[in-house]
């Protein structure tokens, strides 16, 4: 098969030279054999995906380790592994090959980049592997396979039946109330084994979380909601900054759903903050809250002994849900792609009265939206190895890089470990793109002469200080220019009518400055022949 050559810079080469392997990157040499590296394509596969470079050289000198560029000759000399690649992990399923040359040095290095898999990838030996960190580990016992397809939604746990009478979800009160407003001209049993909630005379985890009184009773730890409301703005909470014991929110799913949306509501709104006109309540769009909860819940892993926690901070939210991202989920296609873990329980709650998930596949991107209209920053979504946890924070759009500038009007320089302090921000790729945004208005600059670990920047002579009154917050906030790339995903043009509908942005110029940035990006150009003032959009 032909595969893309891609010339690097130098500055590339030693990028990927003294990357660390980590969960998402690995590097071999070109004389590891190909059923090594099977097990770790398998690996990143069966994990989060990542990266692996074929064709660096590892030498260890004293206690250093020392890397070096050695890659094929050629294609051909690379078609050993490509066959054995082609064959388990074929070209555009999921996974692509590049071979990558720089000038001076020898060979092409092979790069091979693994999306996470819908199902469970196997090695050439016939066993699954999986990506832990730097490690690639193999799945050899029947209890690690049974957690992979929990984790890849290939088997699900709300299907599974309980040794417990039908009559716990048949004669409830919840159910009661259901048939009387649903369908009240069929009996519930009658009902519930229709749509697959009682098999064999039994009820599935499904049928339980739904339409039991206490299913909390039946799988205890496995269904519950715990709220925690801590006095600081501190990363952690503990025990003395708690304003009071942690609440547990138990009952059907549906109603620990409006149990748990109304708690956090209320505990927001008590929270004071400091305004124009003395002690003001903080707002939070209410939509955002319910369906960030929503999601959690109706998504959830219920095969893993854990509650969801909804904590309540003076400055955020944070809501963490036990199991990982289902299926071919990540972080970076959650807005975009749909898997539910719980198809059942996803459908039978849509038939409610009034059901918490209105617009089934939306939750998510409803509460981007919500937060967008108010000018707060987006909602951060954090996977762990065992789950979930998604922050809502009031904060206001661009507080980030004017945390920075009002770091450096009082200091030379700053690093990406103190503007994580100083924003409250865990993550280095959310300050990094940061520090890129204000260099690319020519705010700040890199400190010349520093190593990367130790990399620093500072403010350049143009500019002493950002004001977001110069700087549009919508120029700050690229998730609006997301959403109307995402709206040309499924539509051939876009109109600034419509674009204000889909962003929630009034501003018609505003919306103009939009497409102006995604013209200049080469995203999009406009439809030749329209007269100016219906001016339309499409993709390049």
């Amino acid at each position: 098969m032909s595969i893309e050559i891609v010339q690097i810079t130098s500055a590339q080469l030693d990028q990927i030279l003294l990357a660390e392997e980590s969960h998402f990157l690995d590097l071999k040499s070109i004389d590891v054999q190909p059923g090594k590296l099977c097990k770790s394509i398998s690996g990143f596969a069966n994990a989060d995906g990542g990266d692996l470079y074929i064709g660096i050289d590892e030498n260890t000198v004293g206690d250093k380790k020392i890397r070096s560029w050695r890659g094929f000759a050629d294609q051909e000399s690379a078609n050993g592994h490509l066959q054995v690649f082609e064959q388990l992990f074929p070209l555009g399923d999921g996974y692509s090959y590049t071979f990558l040359s720089s000038e001076g040095f020898p060979g092409r290095v092979l790069q091979v980049t693994i999306l996470k898999s819908r199902g469970v990838v196997e090695a050439s030996d016939s066993i699954p592997y999986l990506r832990r960190g730097a490690q690639t580990l193999p799945i050899k016992t029947e209890k690690a396979l049974e957690r992979l397809r929990l984790d890849k939604g290939i088997e699900s746990f709300e299907r599974r039946t309980i040794e417990v009478e039908p009559e716990v979800v048949t004669t409830s009160e919840v159910m009661t109330q259901f048939i009387n407003a649903v369908v009240p001209t069929t009996e519930a049993e009658l009902w519930l084994k229709k749509q697959q909630l009682i098999q064999k005379n039994k009820p599935t985890v499904a049928g339980i979380l739904l339409f039991s009184d206490e299913p909390q009773a039946i799988f205890p730890k496995h269904c519950g909601v715990k709220i925690y409301r801590y006095k600081t703005k501190d990363i952690e909470g503990t025990r003395e900054t708690l304003a009071f014991d942690p609440i547990t929110i138990e009952g059907c799913l549906y109603e620990q759903i409006r149990q748990a949306v109304a708690k956090t509501i209320q505990f927001v709104e008590e929270i004071p903050k400091v305004g124009e006109k003395g002690l003001e309540s903080i707002s939070y769009p209410e939509e955002a809250i319910h369906e960030i909860v929503t999601n959690a819940l109706l998504h959830r892993d219920y095969s893993i002994a854990s509650d969801t926690h909804i904590r309540i901070f003076d400055n955020r939210i944070e809501i963490e849900n036990p199991g990982k991202l289902p299926g071919h989920i990540t972080v970076k296609n959650i807005l975009k792609e749909q898997y539910a873990r719980n198809g059942a329980i996803v459908r039978i709650i849509n038939k409610f009265p009034n059901p918490p998930n209105k617009d089934v596949g939306e939750g998510l991107n409803t509460a981007f939206q919500a937060m967008a209209r108010l000018r707060l920053q987006p909602p951060e979504i954090y996977p762990t190895e065992t789950s979930v946890a998604v922050h809502i924070k009031h904060e206001p759009l661009a507080s980030i890089e004017a945390t920075i500038m009002l770091y450096l009007d009082k200091h030379q320089e700053i690093t990406n470990k103190i503007a994580r302090k100083e924003t409250g921000v865990r993550s280095e790729g959310t300050i990094k793109q940061a520090f890129y945004r204000l260099k690319e208005r020519g705010i700040i600059e890199a400190v010349p002469g520093r190593a990367k670990s130790n990399a620093a920047w500072r403010k350049v002579g143009i500019s002493n200080k950002i004001l977001e009154d110069n700087i549009s917050i919508y120029e700050m906030y690229p998730e609006y220019e997301q959403l109307v790339m995402n709206y040309l995903a499924n539509h051939e043009e876009i109109t600034n009518r419509i674009a204000r509908e889909v962003t929630g942005i009034e501003s018609g110029a505003v919306i103009k400055n939009i497409f102006y940035r995604l013209r200049n990006k080469g995203l999009i150009e406009i439809v030749p022949g329209k007269p100016r003032t219906s001016a339309t959009w499409r993709k390049v």
